[in-house]
């Protein structure tokens, strides 16, 4: 293509073209004239040739016409019997006539393959546009939704602190404003093009990070262990929804005071991935059923992993923790694991 675009620059000025044309059929001219006791009968045209094809294909159709007809002449005039005549008898009749049949062919196929060319670097041109600027969109439209989404959370601590005198409201309207807090991060992070290569591990413990600051909890010690790199952006979406509600659950019940310990870790098991979440508080109650809990939050675990096909357990061992199961297609491995 780089080749191609030197002659895109010549072939649109026409001087340079056919000057160049001129120059290769003198320098061809030259270099036969030097062979010419070197080189056995036979060989009139051998050093026209490449002359007559370079020029076809850098500087056009037309400088490469001229040279050919050049060349012709020279070969014809010189290097074909009777030498220093146009005069002709059969057999050089008919060297002149194949060598003009080979250069016609020569040309033709430089100009179709040249246009052809042409027309593919003007196609990918129209497609990268198109393509930047549906990306262009595409962003705009990720950003403004998650901007309504932070809109929205807005609006829904407005009226929290207009009812603050019943604590269910309350407590209603701030699970709702920290929900719609982590989508947003959640969509901005998924669709910023400076996130598109990052490793799952370190995107799982920045989106971590991120959740817990955001709840005044950075004394809280977190750690992502997984040798998965790359989810599909649909089932990362449910998982960092899933990965969001169980550190949002986790400030609330098991880092009250500020500072802890928080876990993820994502394994490959046969045909299936599982995420297990830690965190070092007081744990479930003894006896809890999260099935039979009317937990919002519990609820809205429950939806996330009906939507990975997966399954939820929960159970106590030195704080709470967490496993979800869920099928694993179209998983990347990094290196290190396999």
């Amino acid at each position: 293509m780089a080749l191609l675009g030197h002659a895109e620059w010549l072939r649109k000025r026409p001087g340079a073209a056919y000057g160049l044309g001129v120059l290769a059929f003198a320098l061809a001219l030259a270099v036969r004239f030097g062979l010419n006791d070197v080189l056995p009968s036979g060989f009139p045209y051998l050093t026209f040739f490449p002359a007559v094809l370079l020029t076809a294909f850098f500087c056009g159709t037309g400088p490469g016409l001229l040279v050919a007809g050049l060349s012709i002449l020279a070969a014809w005039y010189w290097f074909i019997p009777p030498f220093s005549s146009l005069a002709l008898d059969g057999q050089s009749a008919i060297a002149v006539i194949f060598f003009v049949v080979i250069l016609s062919a020569d040309i033709l196929i430089i100009h179709v393959m040249t246009a052809a060319l042409r027309r593919l670097g003007e196609e990918q041109a129209r497609t990268a546009a198109l393509l930047d600027k549906q990306k262009t969109l595409f962003e705009e439209l990720q950003h403004r939704t998650a901007n309504n989404m932070a809109f929205i959370s807005a609006l829904l601590s407005m009226h929290r602190r207009r009812v603050g005198t019943q604590p269910e409201a309350v407590s209603a309207f701030e699970d709702a404003s920290t929900r719609l807090d982590s989508m947003a991060r959640i969509h901005r992070r998924l669709y910023d093009p400076t996130n598109s290569e990052l490793a799952l591990e370190i995107y799982l413990f920045e989106l971590l990070r991120d959740v817990l600051n955001g709840a005044g909890r950075e004394n809280v010690d977190v750690k992502v262990l997984t040798a998965i790199d790359r989810l599909d952006v649909n089932r990362l979406l449910t998982l960092s929804l899933i990965v969001s509600e169980l550190a949002t659950n986790a400030v609330k019940h098991a880092f009250k005071d500020g500072a802890g310990n928080f876990s993820i870790e994502l394994e490959r098991d046969g045909a299936d991935l599982v995420l297990v979440a830690r965190d070092d508080g007081p744990g479930f109650p003894e006896g809890f059923d999260p099935s039979q809990s009317d937990r919002l939050g519990f609820r809205v675990l429950s939806s996330f992993a009906r939507t990975l096909d997966g399954t939820l357990s929960f159970h106590s061992d030195n704080g709470a923790v967490t496993r979800l199961t869920f099928p694993a297609e179209n998983v990347g491995i990094t290196k290190a694991a396999e």
